[in-house]
């Protein structure tokens, strides 16, 4: 099960308590105090971890503790410090504070084995050897431990992955993640098969690869939260490149990938600046003979919509550069019958890594 919302309470451990001590010596019945410090309480550590990819584990555990620090003892030793508590959170994790109303952004996680402390434990109390000066010989008084940190925290992941895939729904978009990486989706002919984002690696060669993210098709109003719309958007947002996956069997294709676009720019504007890809799906089920006719027709389309507002755009046979970005290209596959996955896969790299050849 994907889970990417969770709230948690997290509590950092409180400081030992200062000791009151004297020593007591054979030689020395009435020594000088000799209380110690107590420990330090334990912090909470968020950590980065590339190998989770859902907030599954706080759907049920939502309180976390670290250890207290211990208390200081006599002969002016100190208490142990508390353990600190790690918690493991996948890459895209945003963390905000909603302790007492609030809603504050506190940092993101991003990459593997980084470390945040979310909670700091409280400072061990001063013993009474601490106090000890020339006018107060023998202070019979210690700190107690200050408290640690508590926080009740809201958690939020943003996959992040290199390419994502946008499309609406039954465009395709899971048969070809499991056509070209080794994902699983559930892949079903009806609308909303996929109900939660899934990632994939794409293998080009052993040197060459990148992360694909299938993303649940979005329809029209997915700005405004219709179809579990705000859930997927931001999933989105993280995303290097955007592959627009339109049926080739629409009865408007133009009108699709507007819809998309429009939809990505009313949940976040800077989505509709983002480098893009144009690929029409299906192409097996026009007619082999149909299927460039089909295509030159679609890319007419475009062209009769684009062209009048960018005078830099162009077209080759089925590739177009639209006048949002100049990486924007069109392509035609089918993931059923493998046809023109390996220049997807390339075209994709290419773009990934600005390579303008």
């Amino acid at each position: 099960m994907f889970i990417d919302f969770a709230k948690i309470k997290i509590v950092a451990g409180d400081g030992g308590k200062g000791c009151i001590s004297f020593r007591r010596e054979k030689f020395a019945p009435k020594g000088g105090p000799d209380g110690g410090n107590g420990g330090k309480g334990g912090d909470i550590v968020a950590v980065g971890d590339e190998n989770i990819n859902t907030l599954i584990n706080f759907r049920y555990s939502k309180f976390f503790k670290a250890d207290n620090g211990g208390s200081g003892d006599g002969n002016n030793k100190s208490g142990a410090n508390g353990e600190n508590k790690y918690i493991k959170f996948p890459l895209g994790t945003i963390f905000y504070n909603i302790t007492e109303g609030i809603h504050e952004k506190l940092f993101e996680i991003t990459q593997h084995n980084q470390e945040i402390v979310i909670a700091s434990g409280g400072i061990g109390g001063k013993g009474n050897l601490f106090f000890t000066t020339s006018t107060n010989q023998a202070p019979r008084y210690a700190q107690e431990g200050k408290k640690g940190e508590e926080f009740e925290i809201e958690i939020e992941l943003r996959l992040m992955a290199d390419v994502g895939l946008v499309g609406f729904p039954n465009a395709g978009k899971s048969t070809l993640l499991a056509s070209i990486s080794a994902a699983k989706p559930k892949i079903g002919d009806y609308k909303f098969t996929t109900l939660e984002p899934l990632l994939g690696v794409v293998y080009l060669d052993e040197y060459r690869s990148f992360v694909m993210a299938d993303i649940p098709g979005l329809i029209e109003g997915a700005s405004e939260g219709k179809g579990l719309g705000h859930q997927f958007l931001r999933h989105i947002q993280r995303t290097n490149v955007l592959l627009f996956l339109i049926d080739i069997t629409s009865e408007n294709p133009f009108d699709d990938y507007q819809t998309l676009k429009k939809e990505l720019y009313f949940h976040d504007s800077k989505l509709d600046k983002k480098r893009h890809l144009i690929v029409l799906s299906k192409l097996d089920l026009i007619m082999k003979e149909e299927q460039e006719k089909k295509i030159q027709e679609i890319c007419n389309i475009f062209e009769k919509k684009i062209a009048p507002y960018d005078n830099s755009y162009k077209s080759i046979h089925f590739n177009l550069v639209s006048p949002e970005n100049i990486d924007t290209k069109f392509l035609a596959i089918s993931s059923v019958a493998n046809w023109n996955l390996t220049l997807l896969k390339e075209e994709l790299y290419r773009i990934l890594n600005n390579d303008n050849r």
